[in-house]
């Protein structure tokens, strides 16, 4: 054999160097003529590479022994020192321990000599030297613990950068493992040897490290990792040293990919169990089929020693990959195999425990992986968009309902995208409803009280997060806990976010209140779904049909067209309306609101309801309807009633002198003029005049100066607060040089400036200011309480409820008129559903005493006396224990003589079946509209009060516009009551009505009960939560209109004391009774009796405006008006918000707002105030007819008489003009007589059927109100 000068190459077999042998064949060798020759023996064509610059070994003979005996020696060398140190150490201690014992018997028996004494020193002085040896070796040990663990910076890093470079290693294996198993190379110029090497160096020191940080250096050396180490180290320093390479064990760096989930838990990437599990997993069954396709790979490219390595087959590494994948799962294929004595023997061992690994690993891989959540990933937000999260309660009918009206078309470009966050992931309804919205709404699994799941779905870039309630729920009060809590966790997680939640309980906003960060400034709302609930009950008690009118107006609906004239066509119409909000053009400044309404209505095709006002030093307040007396500024916002929201826009950009001549208000769009700019000086004298209360251009007293103006503060005017005050305010401020603008800036969010948190501003159109002196002030009778402390409410003294407690006796000896019946399902474990916000809107201090409906409750006392806390300040009110279901309880309250009769069920029914849930309202319905009643009641009436007309106050100027409020004059059968039902499942509207055709599947608000706002369900109420994101003042205005005029203090007031509390009459809270509530207005009879024959709703509104500042917005019509042939049936169907050139019939019923008369209760002050034993009798209101007792009779005149001399002496002391300010008495009171005329036996006989004459009962008496 030559030396490695020759050009040819050594023999290889199996991929490494064969060993030479004396028999080998002659044809084998390869020379080469034109060099030194170079015998080569080949066994099967594998060589060991050999250049010129490669001197291996001069005979060719293999050295993988070489490689493999440093690591054997580096471990059983390592291994052997180790035990051999600690048999010494044993050994030492041992004697060390026998020799201790033996002088301490000495020192017992020899008592302690001298040389004893002697022998101690040294060996308590090597003692303090091995304890000085022992803490130099535990502060390196420390110092080693800390850098190779995971407990500082330094240590993260060195751990995750040991592992890269093992990775680095093994992907080095993988390029190394299509060279031949052994070959030549220089250290030099191989480029992959040098990186190994590198590797490798570190990797010793990082041993060295942790074999001094370990405590126990035997279990240390047999750990996996040392393992590793010191089969894949040594190796790397023979090949430099042999300019050899042999593959051998390095496969073994694939072990380390176990510590992968250890380096991701490092990081911080994993943080689940399940995450955690999975990885590690993956990770062990990954390294163990890498390891073992490694041996086998070294093995049959190898070959057996004993079979002289003449049994190999070449095999790469990925081949082998494959071989024992087909192995372990038992396929087996057959076209892979092992040849080899050695792979075939690993290959036994390795189906036993690769079997029993794929078998257990892999499917519990694969069921994790398939448990993991499918809506886990976090959201990713998109420039230019926003996004706002919907949590709380949500299912299919939640999020259906949700969706369709946040998305609906008819809003103005709606570029929000959805995210709902539930911890539950979405069945397969809910999550097709998703997949059709994919573009705009996303599900994202978790819950809000978790910081991490708000973190996914980036609350904190979110524009608003909307909270859900379940409002079937078994316990309100739980439910209401839960949103406070999801409200507290997104306030803790970002202050910052705007809140609008759903409420149940109306107490339970009171929570809210205690959260720091909670602003409603920010926008942050609370919907109180019971509040607006019983709201919207209680305003159709008073204008029968105003609940659905208002239900549909925040609602988005689409237009549908019908084209037979059927009441459906015409209700439809007037469903395609909704609320909306747009600023109002400059060319309206300076017009008052009435003439704004009726130019934006006959030109523009729009219904104004409202406008904001907003000035510098006072918060915003809407003006609902406010009258003649208020002006229009610049940046007004104005309340718009239209079927789309590109409508409104007519009334930002109008111009009078381009659209004045315009008949289409299609037409009306931006024009290019320049509008003129007034000083604004000139625009805050045009807005209000302080003498007059009148433009400028028509007003004759400006001329003056204006500091002159400032003097007449003290006067009377009919001016509205925020009018005087600003303008007032702002002149004297630009007379002091400094100027402001009453110009509002543009709200950031949709719809302007916030109001008030979860309430009604206060709507007045009186200034404060303009009060009787401080002396009058002090002359009124301060013993009077007739209202709340707000002055809101009508209030009484708390009343015990059994004195408001009626027996069937008494309650069928007082004849009740005009009444509200409450029809209440409720025992004692019933949650409460709180019957305050019901009564609050029929208490509200806009209506005069005398025009107070007497509520009387049928129900469970149980039940009521848990309810009666907040109800014992109202008056007139009263409680019939018994079952709305007993028809002697119902025609012991006149139900069939009642103004309004209302079914509310306060039981929870669990139960599948979810056509039951109502079932005790549709019952009370149906049991109400079968009874049959006599007519001898009306003919009563009549003669106790000489009877007046239905629907007409006798009290009334003739000429006021509530001269004809229609109502049956009698009412001999049950279906003609008017009844207002509360459903829990929209469905089950199906069964309130037998006459209707309503399909069981028809949406609720196209059923013929809810168009007749004879039912409601509170499903309605959900339209709420979008419409409040687009624009808050919707609400505000909504709450303002149904809750009679809830305000912040009085929400905190009740929040204190769960009451309310009773307040002197100041003119501040006098003043508040000054707003406009929704009255119903007759066209039968009264000034507006000529249009109701084939006239104009146009011409309709336009007088209601000029004359009475009432403003219509709706029509109540009775469903079989249209046809040609007269009908019995007196049902009505709401019409919202009419076309101009709408044709009115003589029963229409008119929806209008209507302002406060101050005179109205002056004809009824010395009947109302006097005496509480007898009501009096007025349109729509509490009459009551009762047997006096003559006994009694003195004693109530006497009374009655010295409490008018009172207050006559009281009025007297107070000027003419301040007594229609604070007071509801007349100017010259005068006395009515009523004259009973004596009934006849016929009628007499007829009363018995339905009263009791076993005795006389004394007539039921109230406290006194001093109303």
């Amino acid at each position: 054999m030559a030396n490695g000068s020759g050009g040819g190459s050594y023999p290889s077999g199996g991929g490494g160097g064969l060993r030479m042998s004396n028999n080998i064949n002659a044809n084998n060798l390869n020379t080469d003529s034109s060099s030194s020759p170079v015998n080569v023996p080949k066994m099967d064509a594998l060589i060991i590479p050999v250049t010129m610059e490669v001197p291996c070994d001069s005979r060719g003979q293999r050295m993988w022994w070489a490689f493999l005996a440093s690591s054997m020696v580096t471990f059983f060398g390592g291994l052997f020192i180790i035990l051999l140190w600690r048999t010494l150490k044993y050994l030492w201690t041992v004697c060390c321990h026998c020799g201790v014992k033996s002088k301490e018997a000495q020192k017992i028996n020899g008592g302690g000599d001298t040389q004893a004494d002697g022998a101690c020193k040294p060996t308590d002085e090597k003692e303090e030297n091995v304890a000085a040896e022992v803490g130099w070796m535990t502060s390196v040990k420390d110092w080693a613990g800390v850098m190779i663990s995971a407990q500082t910076l330094t240590g993260r890093v060195l751990v995750v950068l040991v592992f890269a470079l093992s990775i680095g290693a093994l992907v080095i294996y993988f390029i190394d493992s299509s060279n031949p198993i052994e070959s030549c190379q220089n250290f030099y110029k191989d480029f992959t040897l040098q990186i190994d090497m590198a590797f490798n160096v570190f990797f010793l020191l990082y041993f060295g490290l942790r074999f001094i940080a370990a405590n126990d250096k035997l279990w240390f050396w047999l750990e996996v990792n040392s393992v590793v180490d010191f089969f894949t180290v040594p190796p790397v320093f023979v090949s430099v040293y042999l300019n050899r390479s042999w593959l051998g064990l390095r496969f073994l760096r694939a072990l380390r990919l176990i510590q992968f989930s250890e380096i991701l838990q490092f990081l911080n990437i994993l943080k689940t169990s399940n995450s955690i599990k999975l990885v590690n997993l993956c990770s062990i069954f990954i390294s163990t089929w890498l390891t073992a396709a490694g041996f086998i790979h070294l093995v049959e490219n190898s070959g057996d020693p004993w079979e002289n390595f003449q049994n190999n087959q070449q095999l790469t590494y990925w081949e082998c990959v494959y071989l024992l994948m087909v192995t372990m799962s038992t396929v087996g294929y057959g076209d892979v195999y092992a040849k080899t004595t050695l792979g075939r023997l690993f290959m036994v061992f390795f189906i036993l425990g690769g079997l029993a690994m794929f078998a257990s690993y892999v499917p519990e891989i694969i069921e994790l992986i398939g448990n993991r959540k499918k809506y886990g990933g976090s959201y990713s937000a998109v420039s230019g968009r926003k996004h706002i999260v919907v949590c709380g309660h949500i299912t299919l009918e939640s999020v259906s309902n949700f969706l369709k009206d946040f998305l609906h078309k008819d809003r103005d470009d709606v570029n929000v995208e959805i995210v709902f966050l539930h911890n539950i992931s979405p069945n397969l309804e809910l999550e097709a409803l998703f997949k059709r919205h994919f573009t705009q709404v996303e599900f994202y699994q978790g819950s809000v009280l978790n910081p991490h799941d708000l973190a996914r779905v980036k609350i904190e870039s979110a524009d608003a997060c909307l909270i859900l309630a379940n409002k079937y729920c078994a316990d309100p009060d739980a439910e209401d806990a839960s949103n406070i809590m999801r409200v507290i966790s997104i306030k803790n997680y970002h202050p910052k976010i705007r809140i609008i939640t759903q409420m149940l309980q109306y107490h339970n906003k009171a929570h809210l209140l205690n959260i720091p960060s909670w602003n409603w400034k920010e926008g942050d709302d609370a919907i109180c779904l019971a509040e607006l609930k019983l709201g919207f009950i209680a305003q159709s008690c008073l204008a029968p049909g105003l609940s659905t009118m208002l239900a549909n107006l925040f609602s988005m609906r689409s237009f549908i067209k019908i084209e037979e004239d059927t009441w459906q066509k015409y209700y439809l119409e007037g469903v395609a309306n909704e609320m909306y909000t747009e600023y109002l053009s400059s060319a309206f400044v300076g017009l008052s609101f009435p003439a704004v309404c009726e130019l934006v209505f006959a030109k523009l095709k729009l219904l104004m309801i409202a406008i904001e006002y907003k000035s510098e030093k006072r918060e915003s307040s809407i003006l609902i309807n406010p009258g003649n007396h208020v002006k229009i500024q610049e940046g007004t916002l104005g309340f718009f009633i239209a079927s789309d929201a590109k409508e409104v826009k007519r009334a930002f950009f109008y111009c009078k002198a381009c659209h004045d001549d315009i008949t289409d208000p299609k037409r009306i769009k931006k024009c290019g003029c320049k509008r003129p700019k007034m000083s604004i000086y000139k625009r805050m004298k045009l807005a209000c005049c302080f003498d007059c209360g009148r433009s400028e251009r028509d007003c004759s007293c400006m001329s003056g100066s204006v500091h002159s103006n400032m003097d007449t503060l003290e006067r009377t005017f009919p001016l509205s607060s925020v009018s005087v005050n600003d303008c007032s305010t702002s002149l004297r401020a630009f007379e002091d040089e400094q100027p402001s603008t009453l110009s509002p800036k543009k709200k950031q969010r949709n719809g302007g400036m916030r109001n008030s948190p979860n309430s009604s501003p206060k709507l007045m159109r009186h200034d404060p200011l303009l009060i009787p002196g401080n002396e009058q002030i002090d002359n009124m009778d301060a013993n009077v309480k007739k209202y709340d402390s707000t002055g809101m409410f009508h209030w009484c003294p708390a009343k015990d409820i059994e004195k408001v407690i009626l027996t069937r006796s008494e309650a069928a000896m007082t004849v009740l008129s005009g009444h509200v019946v409450v029809c209440i399902f409720g025992d004692v474990k019933s949650a409460l559903i709180g019957l305050r916000n019901l009564v609050m809107p029929l208490r509200a201090s806009n209506f005069h005493y005398h025009e107070l409906k007497h509520i009387v409750f049928v129900g469970s006392l149980e039940y009521l006396r848990r309810e009666w806390e907040t109800l014992h300040n109202f008056p007139k009110v009263s409680i019939l224990p018994g079952t709305p279901l007993s028809r002697a309880d119902l025609r012991a309250v006149n139900i069939n003589l009642c103004d309004m009769c209302v079914i509310l069920s306060a039981n929870q029914n669990n139960i599948d079946d979810a056509s039951l849930q109502d079932k005790e309202c549709i019952l009370a319905s149906l049991n109400i509209k079968s009874m049959q009643f006599d007519d001898s009641i009306g003919v009563l009436q009549a003669n106790s009060q000489g009877f007046t007309p239905p629907g007409m106050d006798r009290s009334s100027p003739d000429n006021s516009p509530v001269h004809g409020l229609l109502r049956q004059p009698s009412i001999t059968t049950g279906a003609n009551i008017p009844i207002i039902t509360e459903l829990v499942n929209d469905s089950n509207v199906q069964f309130l009505d037998q006459d209707d055709d309503d399909d069981p599947d028809t949406e609720l608000y196209l059923t013929q009960p809810f168009a007749c706002g004879t039912a409601f369900a509170v499903s309605v109420l959900d339209s709420l939560m979008s419409a409040t994101y687009f624009n808050d003042n919707i609400l505000t205005l909504i709450r303002t209109l149904v809750t009679g005029g809830a305000t912040p203090e009085l929400e905190a007031l009740i929040a204190e004391e769960n009451a309310l509390r009773g307040g002197y009459s100041t003119p501040q809270t006098l003043a508040n009774r000054d707003r406009c509530r929704v009255a119903q207005l007759a066209l039968y009879d009264g000034p507006f009796a000529d249009l109701g024959d084939g006239g104009c709703y146009g011409d309709l509104f336009c007088k209601a405006l000029k004359t009475y500042n009432m403003l219509c917005f709706g029509i109540y019509r009775l469903r079989d008006a249209h046809l040609s042939t007269p009908s019995q049936c007196t049902k009505r169907y709401v019409i919202t918000n009419p076309p101009y050139e709408f044709e009115l019939v003589p029963t229409d019923l008119i929806f209008c707002l209507m302002q406060f008369d101050h005179n109205a209760g002056q004809s009824r002050a010395s009947l109302s105030h006097s005496s509480h034993s007898s009501y009096s009798s007025s349109k729509k209101s509490s009459s009551v007819h009762s047997i006096p007792s003559t006994a009694n009779r003195p004693n109530r005149t006497k009374t009655r008489d010295s409490r008018e001399k009172q207050n006559a002496t009281r009025m007297n002391r107070m000027g003419q003009a301040e007594k229609k300010w604070f007071t509801d008495e007349p100017d010259n009171a005068y006395p009515r007589n009523i004259q009973i005329k004596p009934m006849s036996t016929h009628m007499a006989n007829q009363i018995n059927q339905y009263k009791s004459t076993s005795s006389l009962i004394p007539p039921i008496r109230e406290v006194e109100d001093e109303c």
